[in-house]
């Protein structure tokens, strides 16, 4: 049987139950707790403060509205699953799921079918990650792949963390679009999580977190409305967080995974920046890789040869300058990394069927049709 409470009561009770006893408890098991003592709703109380302004609310006065917000639980007797499934806490019908991370939880290393993002909006958290740990400080966004091992532990009364949990179907389809762009980071992003077994995350930071923590409360406040349009807002409020957090934030950039190192996202991104005149030999050296060994990591985590990889920078600029700038086929040829403006047009032809002065013709604004 389904029963309610707020986030502000579960809240309350777990930072009480341990001032009281010493002792944490899991959200669940403060669920069984407030049952077993009378605490829980059986009717679903009313709701009014859905529909406030809250995008220049201070972080203090958000947090009263998400600890007015309905909270519907169903308690039970089964010890806590160390697997957890996207149907055991993603409400039907949703894609995306969003709340605050509780407080004063009790340590308890657990996966997911499903992908979980945690951002830390003020203050800080305890992140643990299979046998390691750190901490999370404000503006850091951490990408945690299904089936890894992991808890977030947040000890005092100021620190915000919106935890965001994505079903895996939903991440493969509604978000693939975004993640197979042609930029670099991005298709590493898709493969890292897509394409690999291995316990992964992904850490961004962003040093202005204003933005995204707009984004975060939108998101919220989507999942606890009840019409026919939260689940597709929710979607596209997550969608924005992602072209935030790869158009501003990619450099800051880390991973995780046992088998490449913590250090080859830095090799991604001296790729992105330095295309136009980086070689194979001149990033082995940089990087002190051999050779062969990164052709290797670059084919399994792009999906290209590094010819190819590098052949794709090129033409993707090129295409932005051709269709947005009044640069001329040399100055763009020299501008993308090629020496001749016959060498650029013959590879800008074979890979898009046409001449990049005939690209240029086809996808340039026409004056004409701007008023004057």
């Amino acid at each position: 049987m389904v029963y309610y409470t707020t986030f502000g009561e579960l809240q309350n009770n777990l930072k009480e139950y341990f001032e009281h006893t010493g002792k944490r408890m899991q959200f669940p098991e403060m669920t069984n707790y407030l049952y077993h003592n009378g605490q829980l709703c059986a009717d679903r109380p009313e709701t009014s403060h859905l529909k406030v302004d809250f995008d220049g609310m201070s972080d203090d006065e958000f947090e009263k509205v998400m600890d007015a917000t309905i909270v519907s639980v169903t308690p039970s007797s089964q010890e806590l699953p160390r697997k957890v499934g996207e149907k055991d806490i993603i409400p039907e019908r949703k894609d995306v799921f969003v709340i605050r991370h509780p407080r004063y939880t009790r340590p308890f290393l657990h996966s997911h079918d499903y992908f979980e993002i945690d951002f830390v909006s003020s203050g800080s958290c305890n992140f643990f990650f299979e046998k390691e740990s750190r901490v999370l400080s404000k503006g850091e966004l951490c990408i945690i792949a299904p089936g890894s091992d992991h808890d977030l532990l947040i000890n005092d009364d100021k620190s915000m963390v919106f935890c965001i949990m994505i079903r895996k179907s939903t991440f493969d389809t509604t978000f693939f679009s975004l993640l197979s762009q042609k930029d670099l980071l991005a298709q590493f992003f898709h493969n890292i999580l897509l394409g690999n077994t291995q316990p992964n995350y992904l850490l961004f930071f962003a040093k202005d977190t204003k933005q995204i923590s707009v984004i975060m409360r939108h998101a919220f406040m989507e999942c606890y409305k009840h019409d026919s349009y939260n689940n597709v807002c929710c979607v596209s409020w997550i969608n924005l967080m992602f072209v935030e957090m790869l158009r501003n934030y990619s450099q800051t950039l880390q991973f995780y995974n046992y088998q490449m190192g913590s250090g080859f996202s830095l090799v991604l991104q001296y790729i992105q920046h330095n295309y136009r005149n980086v070689t194979l030999s001149s990033l082995a050296q940089f990087f002190h890789y051999s050779e062969p060994h990164l052709c290797t990591l670059i084919k399994q985590n792009t999906g290209c040869k590094f010819t190819a990889l590098i052949k794709q920078l090129r033409m993707s600029d090129a295409v932005k300058l051709l269709s947005s700038t009044d640069l001329k086929i040399g100055e763009i040829a020299e501008h993308v990394g090629y020496n001749s403006a016959d060498h650029f047009s013959r590879v800008f032809r074979r890979t898009y069927g046409v001449p990049p002065q005939e690209y240029k013709k086809l996808h340039q604004p026409d004056d004409k049709d701007f008023p004057s």
